[in-house]
């Protein structure tokens, strides 16, 4: 069982947060769950649950992980809808990452979309 610290920052293990959604042991119950899993995914370089968590419709043949960056750290911003027991969800957050060229923020406004009691990341929009 790993037990590392998520990515995400929620103050768990690996094993009891994100990483059960990696390895496909349950789907994240909400919006802000996915985003944090998918935060998680490009920290560890997953790629396969990146797509696997894209909505099809707006999913891009491939989403490659640059192994020069490294994602840092996760803040949420804010969260409008996103529930279990909804259809839709947007989560604004920043992510810190060090690259080749130093550090640097990624600020995002995304939609997630529930489909059959999964969610999954529609698309965002850079802020």
């Amino acid at each position: 069982m790993d037990q590392r610290r998520c990515p995400c920052g929620s103050g768990e293990t690996m094993a009891a947060c994100c990483g059960r959604y990696l390895a496909g042991a349950t789907k994240p119950p909400t919006a802000e769950a996915l985003m944090r899993s998918r935060f998680t995914a490009f920290a560890v370089g997953d790629e396969a649950y990146l797509l696997a968590s894209w909505q099809p419709d707006t999913r891009p043949p491939s989403c490659p992980v640059d192994p020069h960056t490294r994602w840092l750290h996760l803040t949420i911003v804010d969260v409008v809808d996103g529930s279990p027991f909804q259809v839709s969800g947007i989560v604004e957050f920043i992510a810190v990452y060090r690259d080749a060229d130093g550090r640097g923020e990624l600020h995002e406004r995304s939609v997630f979309e529930r489909v059959d009691g999964h969610w999954y990341y529609l698309s965002g929009t850079y802020r």
